[in-house]
């Protein structure tokens, strides 16, 4: 188990703390389940009522999350004027669910000093209450390129979740439980954590220096180390692309070298790979954020909006604009949903 003394913990009162979730409709029930369910097992496990929680909503009204089932609430979250620990629930089309009410209910906590959390998506509503200024925040993994171009003076981390003095933000998924696991332990100690876990059957309690993605040697299947680090470079460089002789320098290969590696291991040539890299990551810009799309085309290392144009439509059968205006949908998950390149050419 892992040092907690680097964790600030919420303000110190009598148990049980309060801990509240705000739902945001489309909220992602697993990561709001993942938080709640801690809380819960720490009360049953040491007898006694460590925590309790409240969930509110805008208006007090019955939320939908992503997956369907609605959630009856406690009340209306402008009730709520002091607390433990206060959390933004989101998930998909965050976007379209922001609430000024709620940005401005944020800001009240935030003067009163009540510590602030989000789940999943809901770092949009505390970056959009300007509540993060001089904060360490992370996000799903989905969301990190549109957050950072829309709040750039904020620091946005790609970790599981980030505890910051008296701010809480989380990546959502699973992530949620290793936050909550965490607080527990600073707070109440590590073998009550690990009971915690066991009853989950949760095989370890990750850190805040976990990375939310898988490592790419395991996302692509292979140990292959010229293969990763040419493509992390391409990650790295998707406003400015590298070219093929470049990578190929860079990662002490020939051209043919690296053309046959990618072959043979994603099935598809270096070029392609990286082009379809940098559209996965325009359409994360063009659904979640509202750039000028010409401004998306340049970030994404396109030489001009037409160019952008056709080869997006080439893969994602239409162009950026008709994708934008025909508004959220569900493509499996997150409207904005990263899509990997390819692996067939």
């Amino acid at each position: 188990m892992r040092s907690s003394e680097s964790i600030t913990l919420p303000r110190i009162g009598a148990h049980p703390r309060e801990v509240i979730f705000a739902l945001i409709p489309d909220y992602s029930f697993i990561a709001f389940s993942s938080a709640v369910e801690p809380l819960r097992m720490a009360n049953r496990i040491r007898g006694e009522p460590l925590y309790r929680w409240r969930v509110v909503s805008a208006g007090g009204a019955p939320v939908a999350s992503s997956n369907g089932l609605v959630v009856q609430v406690d009340g209306d979250f402008t009730s709520v004027e002091n607390a433990d620990l206060v959390f933004v629930c989101a998930g998909e089309r965050i976007h379209t669910h922001i609430d000024r009410n709620c940005t401005a209910w944020l800001r009240r906590l935030a003067r009163r000093r009540v510590p602030l959390g989000a789940i999943c998506t809901g770092t949009y509503l505390l970056a959009r209450a300007d509540v993060l200024s001089g904060y360490h925040c992370t996000i799903h993994w989905e969301n990190l390129a549109s957050l950072r171009e829309e709040y750039p003076n904020i620091t946005v981390t790609y970790k599981l979740f980030e505890i910051d003095r008296d701010r809480y933000t989380c990546s959502g998924g699973v992530a949620s439980l290793d936050m909550m696991l965490n607080l527990i332990e600073a707070e109440h100690g590590s073998p009550l954590a690990a009971a915690i876990s066991e009853e989950f059957i949760c095989e370890r309690i990750r850190g805040k220096n976990d990375r939310q993605r898988i490592p790419l040697t395991h996302r692509l299947g292979t140990s292959q180390p010229k293969l990763v680090e040419a493509i992390a470079l391409m990650e790295a460089n998707v406003e400015e692309p590298m070219s093929l002789d470049e990578l190929s320098r860079h990662v002490g290969l020939s051209r043919r070298q690296l053309e046959r590696l990618f072959q043979k291991h994603v099935h598809c040539v270096p070029t392609r790979y990286y082009l379809e890299l940098r559209l996965g990551r325009a359409r994360q810009l063009l659904l979640q954020t509202s750039r000028p799309i010409v401004d998306i085309a340049f970030a994404c290392g396109f030489v001009s909006a037409p160019h952008f144009s056709k080869c997006y439509r080439d893969r994602y059968g239409i162009p950026p604009r008709d994708e934008r205006r025909r508004g959220p949908t569900l493509i499996g998950g997150a409207r904005a949903e990263y899509v990997s390149p390819r692996t067939t050419d």
